[in-house]
C-alpha cells in the first residue's frame, strides 16, 4: 500500500516524509487553499525519489499541463469536474481521479462514475472534501468495486487510519490535513504517527 502525504511545501518536511519511507509528495495548485504553492517554489523542492503530485481544481487542460512541465510533476491529480479532453495533453497514466461520494444519492450512480472514469486515469481516488478533516462512511463504501488502483482520502489521521483499514482495502492512503497542527503546516511528529499506524513505519525510525 502507498502513502501520499498531500499539502507540502516546506523543504524539512518533505524531508521528513521520503525518511519515512512516504511514496508520494502532494503539491497544491488552488490559491484559495492554505496549502497552495507556486509552481517555481514546488519546483525547488526536493523529494528524494517521491512522486510528485500535482492538485489541481480550475485549471484547464493546457494550463495544468504547463504547470505540471514547470513544477517537475510525474502525476496530476484532477478534483474538479475536468472533461475527458484532459487526456488529450496529459496521458491517463499519469492522472488520479477525485470522486466524492457524498455527492452521489446511492452507491450505485458511484460505482457508474468509477467505470466511466476509469479509461481516464491510473488511480481513482475517493475524498470525503478537500483539506477538510471530514471522514467518509468507510463500511458503506466496501461494497465498491474498482477496476484499476484507488486510493481513500479525508481526515485519516494517526487516531482512525487502522479503523479504516479494518473496514476496506485500498492501494494507497491520501494524508493531509489531520497531518497539521495549524491549516497547511504540517507536523513532523504526527507524520510518523500516522504512517505507523499504517504500517509503513522504518524499522529505523
Amino acid at each position: 500500500m502507498r502513502i501520499k502525504i498531500c499539502g507540502m511545501s516546506e523543504q524539512r518536511l518533505v524531508d521528513h516524509a521520503a525518511g519515512l519511507g512516504v511514496d508520494m509528495c502532494g503539491l497544491i495548485f488552488y490559491p484559495p487553499s492554505p496549502r497552495n504553492v507556486t509552481p517555481f517554489h514546488a519546483a525547488s523542492l526536493d523529494t528524494h525519489g517521491m512522486a510528485r503530485v500535482g492538485v489541481f481544481v480550475e485549471q484547464g487542460p493546457d494550463e495544468t499541463a504547463r504547470i505540471a512541465e514547470e513544477a517537475r510533476l510525474d502525476l496530476v491529480q484532477l478534483h474538479g469536474r475536468q472533461g475527458p479532453e484532459f487526456a488529450a495533453v496529459i496521458p491517463p497514466e499519469r492522472t488520479i481521479r477525485v470522486l466524492w461520494p457524498k455527492r452521489y444519492g446511492d452507491l450505485a450512480s458511484l460505482q457508474a462514475d468509477i467505470d466511466r472514469l476509469a479509461d481516464l486515469c491510473g488511480i481513482l481516488l475517493l475524498d470525503a472534501g478537500m483539506g477538510s478533516g471530514m471522514t467518509l462512511d468507510w463500511a458503506a463504501l466496501a461494497e465498491l468495486r474498482f477496476p484499476k488502483p484507488w486510493f481513500l482520502s479525508g481526515g485519516l489521521g494517526p487516531e482512525n487510519i487502522g479503523r479504516a483499514l479494518s473496514l476496506l482495502s485500498p492501494d494507497g492512503l491520501d494524508l493531509n490535513s489531520k497531518l497539521e497542527s495549524a491549516p497547511g503546516r504540517k507536523d513532523a511528529g504526527l507524520m510518523s504517527a500516522a504512517v505507523r499506524a499504517a504500517g509503513r513505519m522504518p524499522a529505523s525510525a
